[in-house]
């Protein structure tokens, strides 16, 4: 029996249409009958219609933009949403999920942009975008030392809130303001706080989501199984994460920093070799992050090593603490700053001395550039032999380089089932591969992800095996990508970021989402998909075709306008 059409055989003819007449798909029916639902399912009084931007509306391309984080992602070529929509209450989100469901489209889900693959706002399929960035409320309860942060918030304006109201207590997070809270925390983030205190997601006491009926649930709501999941599985195969309920961690009235610079003519090669077994085991209040990039000094080419460190307490101890356990870094009184917590976060981002916290509430305080990003763990330290090989790898390549971001600390202590987050006792580091780029144009993309994909080769013998594990909030699409949404490809890149945990999280996924509404290229795929695939040997599941056989009469209208349009 011959299988149905699937949506990906029409895929290169429908790109030349979207790309070539997307603002006659702005104005047709989809849009009309998308808002026409929207006001019924919507509890809201507000005009609806100033919620929801089509192509023709003369600032979609603004509200797209402004999310952006990878200029990989913004160019002409790049596949747009058909509608964007920008909720300012629950009752939006819900009556988006339920709408965009009934017309068949895709919805990407954005927060705060900084995915690096762009799976939130960009799709080879039709496809909606429910932007979050309006509901960003945070309010914070003292008295128990809580705070309900909405997803669309930033780290920054998290961070902010709460030194309004403690100077003694934080939020173990990342070091990038305008991160938003929606993926960070549900992709299990982490910070300069996490060998003391562990993930966000390990600090999140409920939450609000809308399933994929539209429902909003709380965490008794939703029951455990899901909670679990959307701690560090990625909310965005689940459903819409509307907010966290965090609990607050204590941090001491003075901390310190540190930045410290070595080159190989500086003895970084005995730096990082000790470094790999001081900076996993130390004192639980010190992180020191290490960034290794190829460098040209005096016309000379060489490694530098730039040591960041925060450590949660005052100069006077971290100091003698360093020159017993680690002599090799040769640090001094004079190279550490002491400062209050607010002012380490916005040190950490770069900001000068004297800055104002009111700089964290900034949402476009971030320099958009072309990027790829990788990740591995390490489980035992390597060689002198081996860095130094790594180096003259590094050379060679001249542009890639890496950031070590040591574990121990609290992360032994939390078991790998506790959250989808596997990663915890028995890594001793996480690496970041890490590329950008100026130029524009397929030639210089093309480049510089080779270059940085032969540095992740080169690291193969150096970390983690069967599998080689990966970080999700450092999204990588080179791990494996879903095309049919089925277990067999999502096990591919699942097993990379969740370990053993993959298999509950495809449990969850086919209770919460059976017909994979909820979807992405790294998505978590349901049973039931792979099912249907063994049975009917590829042919278009059931969730798939159902959705594709409400959107193909719009999809046809689309096309067929533009094909008129070009002949």
């Amino acid at each position: 029996m011959t299988p149905p059409l699937s949506p990906p055989s029409l895929l290169p003819l429908l790109l030349v249409a979207f790309n070539i007449c997307f603002s006659l798909a702005a104005s047709n029916s989809v849009y009309e009958s998308f808002v026409q639902c929207l006001k019924t399912r919507s509890n809201s009084s507000d005009n609806i219609s100033d919620i929801v931007y089509s192509h023709s509306n003369a600032t979609y391309e603004t509200v797209l933009e402004q999310y952006i984080r990878n200029a990989r992602f913004n160019t002409s070529s790049t596949p747009k949403p058909v509608i964007i929509i920008t909720p300012l209450t629950e009752s939006h989100v819900s009556a988006a999920v339920i709408c965009s469901n009934n017309i068949g489209f895709q919805l990407r889900i954005r927060s705060g942009g900084h995915d690096f693959e762009g799976l939130s706002y960009v799709s080879d399929q039709p496809f909606f975008i429910l932007d979050m960035f309006n509901l960003r409320s945070i309010s914070i309860n003292m008295a128990d030392q809580s705070v309900w942060v909405q997803s669309g918030a930033t780290l920054g304006e998290l961070y902010y809130r709460i030194w309004e109201e403690s100077k003694v207590y934080g939020f173990p997070a990342g070091v990038c303001p305008t991160v938003g809270v929606g993926g960070h925390i549900s992709g299990a983030g982490y910070g300069n706080m996490v060998r003391k205190y562990g993930l966000s997601v390990d600090y999140v006491v409920d939450a609000k989501i809308v399933d994929v009926n539209g429902n909003i649930l709380d965490r008794k709501a939703m029951g455990e199984d899901l909670f679990w999941a959307i701690r560090g599985g990625g909310g965005a195969s689940f459903g819409v994460i509307l907010a966290f309920n965090i609990k607050l961690v204590d941090v001491p009235e003075t901390v310190t920093v540190f930045k410290l610079e070595r080159t190989l003519e500086q003895n970084a090669t005995d730096v990082v070799y000790k470094w790999q077994s001081v900076a996993p085991t130390t004192d639980d209040n010190l992180f020191m992050r290490m960034l290794v990039q190829p460098v040209t000094l005096n016309k000379q080419k060489t490694i530098k090593i730039s040591i960041m460190a925060l450590y949660l307490g005052d100069v006077n101890s971290v100091v003698p603490l360093l020159v017993e356990d680690f002599p090799e870094l040769g640090l001094v009184t004079e190279d550490c700053f002491e400062m209050s917590w607010i002012e380490s976060a916005l040190w950490w981002a770069s900001f000068g001395k004297g800055t104002s916290p009111t700089v964290l509430l900034d949402r476009e305080s971030y320099h958009v550039k072309f990027m790829k990003r990788k990740s591995d763990y390490v489980k035992t330290p390597i060689s002198k032999d081996g860095l130094q090989w790594l180096w003259k790898k590094m050379i060679e390549l001249e542009e890639p380089g890496l950031v070590f971001n040591p574990y121990g600390g609290k992360m032994n202590e939390i078991k790998e089932t506790e959250t989808p987050f596997p990663h915890r006792a028995g890594n001793l580091f996480k690496i970041q591969y890490s590329i950008n780029w100026k130029d524009m144009g397929i030639e210089a993309d093309k480049r510089s992800r080779s270059l940085v994909n032969r540095l992740h080769s080169y690291m193969t013998s150096f970390v983690s095996k069967n599998p080689r594990s990966a970080y999700l909030n450092y999204r990588d699409l080179d791990i494996g990508i879903t095309k049919n949404w089925s277990y067999q490809e999502g096990k591919v890149y699942g097993e990379s970021y969740f370990n053993g945990n993959f298999e509950r999280l495809v449990d969850v996924k086919t209770v919460v989402d059976p017909h994979n509404f909820f979807r992405n290229e790294q998505s978590i795929p349901p049973r039931t998909i792979k099912a249907w695939n063994e049975k009917n040997e590829g042919s278009i599941p059931p969730s798939t075709s159902k959705a594709w056989n409400k959107s193909k009469p719009y999809v046809m209208i689309i096309l067929f306008m533009a094909i008129g349009h070009i002949i």
